[in-house]
């Protein structure tokens, strides 16, 4: 067995670190994206920028699908020793509903694109469409989309990086640096 096909005690694997820092920095993108696009109207043409998010939004979906298969079958490392029971919860509790908000923003984007009629291309394919233009009943995925990203996934994340600048600085344990490139 190599060093990355299981996890150590004390960190995540190569593949585990490089599929989160790969999630952070196309959220990062999707954010500039969506924040510099234009609104998305009942007739909105769709713009350079609105491809792309749509694009990032359809890889983030996918990588976010393999990192979850990874978590499932390889699992987390075993917490931090001195951490209260309490920490490791609110921490679990975090992972899970930002891994939930990970397929499910994506998801209810591509739902509210092909709603509205607008093509998702990629790479200079057509994806296909989850359902048919102007489908009755689906109307509301594109302001659920917004809230969930808006809010609900912006505020997990800032408790997840302040959670771990929180052990990394205040309470000096290895929390921080299991997820870190190269340790």
């Amino acid at each position: 067995m190599t060093v990355d096909a299981t996890q150590s005690r004390s960190g995540y694997t190569g593949t585990a670190k490089t599929l989160h820092w790969l999630i952070v920095a196309l959220l990062i993108a999707q954010f500039i994206f969506a924040w510099t696009m234009p609104g998305i109207r009942r007739d909105t043409p769709v713009t350079t920028l609105i491809s792309l998010h749509f694009t990032f939004g359809v890889i983030v979906l996918a990588v976010a699908v393999i990192r979850l298969l990874v978590r499932l079958v390889r699992g987390a490392p075993a917490p931090e020793p001195g951490i209260p029971a309490w920490q490791e919860t609110s921490s679990q509790i975090v992972h899970w509903l930002l891994y939930a908000l990970l397929l499910i923003v994506p998801l209810l984007g591509w739902i509210n694109a092909d709603f509205r009629g607008m093509p998702i291309i990629m790479f200079g394919y057509q994806v296909p469409h989850l359902i048919a233009a102007r489908t009755p009943g689906w109307q509301w995925t594109g302001d659920v989309h917004g809230l969930l990203a808006n809010y609900v996934m912006l505020a997990l994340i800032g408790l997840h990086v302040l959670g771990a600048l929180y052990h990394h600085f205040v309470m000096r344990d290895g929390v921080l640096k299991r997820m870190l490139p190269g340790r």
